[in-house]
């Protein structure tokens, strides 16, 4: 692989999106944008650490404040101006963290379940289905530590969950409601965070345990491994023109608010990789 960009706190939930990766860096507490030159643009300020990303059907960035536990929203488009979409502290037990933005303007929002830097005992939690007028509704329960999630073509909706070391399938409703919940992947000895799909219905997931990014089948097989050569792999995108280019956020420490004191996080590409990216985001 080879280093887009350096010199980053904590970056995640990377967004291929208008020609650059658009991400949260958690460290440093804003959302970027680089192209594959690597000329990296600082966005906007998410003073309760910025989570993930998505975007309105007219072009407006929805990004979650993790602490602080909200949705927030462009007032217009491109007017780079946070306004709150929705509160999620009644159906977040603690800090969210990723969402996918679907193509209805619906917002599907993680969240950790527990404090875990406190070492609290893991326990499961929900899963927030925010609609693009702030109505907010739990769509699923029982989710160990919800985290990346993508959208298949065919309405599959994805989700990470890292504790659970698996990959959990849902069909969506055209109400955004899911439904068929099934297992996608097993992921023993991997934690699963930020994942992509590609055209071939595989899944490129990111492991945070181990600083690799792990491809597994549409039937639930792992089919290779690439290392980043980083401790931690928090995210990962298919983009580029082609969607072929595959990107990677990664660090040198778990710990956010040390990897923005650090700054030794980074954006990691991968050219030209056999099958490109498909569906949200």
């Amino acid at each position: 692989m080879r280093t887009l960009a350096r010199g980053l706190g904590f970056p995640e939930a990377p967004r291929w999106h208008d020609g650059r990766l658009w991400f949260s860096d958690m460290g440093l507490g804003a959302v970027f944008a680089v192209d594959l030159d690597g000329r990296l643009e600082r966005i906007v300020e998410v003073a309760g650490r910025p989570g993930g990303l998505g975007w309105m059907p007219d072009g407006r960035l929805v990004v979650v404040s993790m602490r602080e536990r909200r949705l927030l929203r462009e007032d217009a488009p491109g007017s780079r101006r946070l306004v709150e979409v929705a509160r999620l502290d009644d159906v977040a037990p603690f800090h969210c963290n990723d969402l996918l933005v679907d193509a209805a303007g619906r917002a599907y929002v993680g969240n950790f379940g527990f404090d875990l830097a406190a070492g609290d005992e893991p326990r499961a939690t929900v899963l927030a289905c925010v609609h693009p007028d702030g109505r907010t509704a739990v769509v699923a329960d029982e989710l160990l530590f919800p985290n990346g999630m993508a959208l298949a073509p065919d309405g599959t909706l994805i989700v990470a969950e890292s504790l659970g070391r698996r990959l959990t399938a849902f069909d969506v409703g055209d109400d955004g409601a899911l439904a068929g919940r099934r297992s996608f992947a097993a992921t023993p000895g991997l934690m699963p965070d930020g994942i992509c799909l590609d055209a071939a219905g595989a899944t490129w997931v990111a492991c945070a345990a181990t600083g690799a990014v792990a491809r597994f089948g549409a039937d639930g097989a792992l089919l290779t491994q690439v290392a980043s050569g980083f401790p931690h792999a928090s995210a990962c995108m298919l983009g580029g023109s082609r969607r072929r280019t595959l990107l990677v956020c990664v660090a040198r420490t778990g710990d956010e608010e040390q990897a923005g004191v650090t700054r030794e996080g980074a954006i990691l590409a991968l050219d030209d990789v056999d099958v490109p990216g498909a569906g949200l985001p």
